[in-house]
Formats: structure tokens, sequence, C-alpha cells
């Protein structure tokens, strides 16, 4: 159950970034939905990435908490574009 801890933290963290960067962006594009499983993804990939290059200062709930946010607003930006383009 331990490990569970920090996956959850990435997830929810991830989904507020999702949500946050794609409001602040005003993107159409992409639904409450979509915006809240890209910005999770990028939550969960946000923290292995700091755990991959962090030392161990940088492994903490707090630490991987603003790093999945931070990854999961990048995450559904990106994905906003891509969904808000017209072909």
């Amino acid at each position: 159950m331990e490990s569970l801890g920090p996956i959850i933290t990435q997830l929810i963290a991830g989904a507020i970034g999702g949500n946050a960067a794609s409001g602040v962006l005003k993107q159409d594009g992409i639904n409450l939905v979509a915006r809240t499983i890209a910005g999770a993804i990028g939550g969960l990939g946000g923290g292995v990435l700091l755990k991959l290059i962090g030392s161990d200062a940088l492994t903490g709930l707090v630490a991987q908490g603003i790093s999945s946010l931070i990854a999961g607003g990048v995450l559904s930006a990106i994905v906003g574009v891509v969904l808000g383009r017209k072909s």
C-alpha cells in the first residue's frame, strides 16, 4: 500500500495540472475528460522522469506532486493543441 501513495499523488496532481493548463490556455478542442486523462498520464510520466533524473532530495511526495502538476499541464496543453487543429 505504501507504493500506491506516489502513484496516486502523480495521477491527481497531473489531472489538476492538465485541467489548469487547458483552462488558462482556453482550449476548446479538448473536453474535460480528455484533458483530465492527458494530465494524469503526464503526471505519471513526470513522476517517473523525476525518479530517473532526481537525487534523493527530489523524490519526496511534494517534489513528485509538483513535477506531476507541471508535466500534466504540459501534456494536456500539447494534446489540446493537437486536437484543437481543424484539418
